[in-house]
C-alpha cells in the first residue's frame, strides 16, 4: 500500500467505528480498513453505506457480484476481485462464468458480452457494467435490454453496486491496496 497500515497508534479512532468494523468483518480488519481508518468520517460512511450495498438490497447476490467482478476485471482493481469472485461463486455463480468474464473482459465488454458459459441475463449485467465502468454513459440498447429483466428498484440498485464498486476500485487502485495474504 501507498500508505502505511492505519494502526490504533499512528491514528487513534473511537472504539464503536472500529468495533462496528470489525464486526461487519467477522473480527478482522482487512487491507481496505487500514487505509480508511485514517479518516473517521471515511471510515464510518463507508462501513454502513458498502454494508447496505454488500448485504441490505434484496436484488440478485450473484448478479451484483458478477457487475462487481467485471468493475475490478476491467479497472485492474485486484483486490476488488480477490473478495468478490469468492463472494460470485457463494451466491451460485460458476467458475466457467468467472472464466467467461475473464475472457470477455479482455477483450471489448461493452458492446458484446456474450459467451457460451453466461445466460442472456448475465450477458447484459456484464455489458452494462462494462458501459458504466468504461465509457460511464450506457447506451439506450443495452438500457432497454436491462429493462427486459429487471424491474425498477431492481436496476437502481444493481447500478449503484456496479456504481459504488467503481469508487471502490479507484480508490484501491490508487492507493495501491493489494489482497491479504
Amino acid at each position: 500500500m501507498r500508505i502505511p497500515d492505519w494502526t490504533p497508534a499512528l491514528k487513534p479512532q473511537p472504539d464503536d467505528l472500529v468495533q462496528a468494523i470489525l464486526k461487519r468483518r467477522g473480527g478482522e480488519l482487512i487491507n481496505l480498513d487500514k487505509a480508511l481508518l485514517w479518516s473517521e468520517p471515511l471510515a464510518r460512511g463507508w462501513n454502513v453505506y458498502l454494508k447496505a450495498v454488500r448485504t441490505d438490497l434484496p436484488t440478485s447476490w450473484k448478479l451484483r457480484e458478477l457487475g462487481i467482478c467485471t468493475v475490478a476485471l476491467l479497472t485492474g482493481a485486484a483486490y476488488e476481485y480477490h473478495h468478490h469472485a469468492p463472494d460470485f461463486l457463494k451466491a451460485g455463480g460458476t467458475q466457467a462464468e468467472l472464466d467467461a468474464l475473464q475472457q470477455i473482459c479482455k477483450s471489448d465488454a461493452r458492446l458484446a458480452a456474450s459467451h457460451q458459459a453466461l445466460g442472456a441475463v448475465e450477458s447484459i449485467v456484464v455489458q452494462y457494467a462494462a458501459q458504466m465502468t468504461l465509457d460511464v454513459k450506457v447506451t439506450d440498447a443495452v438500457f432497454a435490454q436491462l429493462k427486459q429483466h429487471f424491474d425498477t428498484t431492481q436496476i437502481v440498485e444493481l447500478t449503484a453496486a456496479i456504481a459504488t464498486y467503481n469508487m471502490v476500485a479507484r480508490f484501491l487502485v490508487a492507493m495501491g491496496v493489494s489482497p491479504e495474504v
